[in-house]
């Protein structure tokens, strides 16, 4: 598909949902469908993304769209894209757009066995870092750390303790023959990822980081600073592989440490105190790591 046009091609997620304001998950949505174009089904399991985009007598939704249990988004995926399959439709393609709870946990086992069964659908998980829709419960995305309803900060916690599970290496360990991630602060990757994501056959997955102003706790006019200080301080690379192999990366130009992202969110306000250098040293390491696993930073 012809970038240019993906990008400029009549909105296909239009007014008429209830997102916050600066909401990160409906500029995701809005250009993820861009970039598919408007032959697909969308599906989307419980989650921020189903309440807000379907209020009685209103939708945004200008594709075919489905919503059904929290749990079973690849398994109805996996249905439909079998029945176009027996109907030949074969210009007609299956994209699911879920939340992390229902992507990294409620879904989990359903997400695999699509993997596993090679079904051709595009999955893509919009990652706000917590059940958002329901009160901001910690879930398996939720970065370490971070202060939610069901790990809140107190005389014996430091919020969430675990660390962030690797989705992306799950899926691609099932042989996925595309992976990606992205985020809303770089929509022009976002894109071309959802675009070459299109032109595979079989289980692909994109994982896209939405920041949630509401839940992380910054000011809504600052969706997208906020996205970029993750990615420049090493704790959301972004980067794709395709068969397994890492093949591409988004290199940082300007390195920030962890502190320039965690101060601009209430959700990490208590590692900031006296008490939290220790734990904002981990943090500091997971990032490092990152860059060093995924080449982010060019040697010179």
């Amino acid at each position: 598909m012809n970038g240019e046009r993906g990008a400029n091609k009549e909105a296909l997620f239009v007014s008429g949902h209830r997102a916050c304001h600066g909401c990160g998950l409906a500029l995701a949505v809005r250009h993820i469908l861009k970039a598919t174009g408007p032959d697909v089904i969308v599906v989307t399991p419980t989650g921020c993304l189903e309440t807000f985009s379907s209020p009685y007598g209103y939708s945004p939704w200008r594709v075919p769209w489905i919503h059904h249990l929290f749990e079973n988004a690849p398994a109805v995926a996996s249905g439909i894209a079998a029945a176009l399959s027996a109907q030949k439709r074969n210009n007609v393609r299956v994209v699911v757009i879920g939340g992390d709870g229902s992507t990294f946990d409620i879904g989990f086992g359903a997400l695999s066995g699509m993997l596993e069964r090679g079904d051709d659908v595009l999955y893509i998980c919009t990652d706000n870092g917590a059940y958002m829709n329901t009160g901001g419960q910690r879930s398996g995305a939720t970065p370490t750390y971070s202060s939610t309803t069901t790990h809140p900060v107190g005389r014996k916690s430091m919020g969430k303790p675990q660390l962030k599970k690797d989705l992306p290496a799950i899926v691609a360990d099932h042989g996925t023959p595309y992976v990606a991630t992205a985020s809303v602060a770089y929509l022009k990757d976002l894109r071309k990822k959802v675009e070459k994501a299109m032109t595979y056959h079989g289980p692909r997955y994109i994982q896209i980081d939405t920041p949630c102003p509401s839940g992380w706790g910054f000011s809504s006019e600052l969706a997208l600073e906020i996205g970029r200080l993750g990615v420049n301080c090493g704790l959301v690379p972004l980067f794709e592989m395709e068969n397994g192999s890492l093949t591409r990366v988004r290199k940082i130009r300007k390195k920030l440490q962890v502190t320039e992202y965690l101060k601009a969110q209430s959700r990490f306000k208590h590692l900031l105190q006296e008490d939290g250098s220790e734990y904002l040293k981990e943090l500091q390491e997971i990032a490092d790591q990152n860059i060093a696993k995924y080449a982010l930073i060019t040697s010179s």
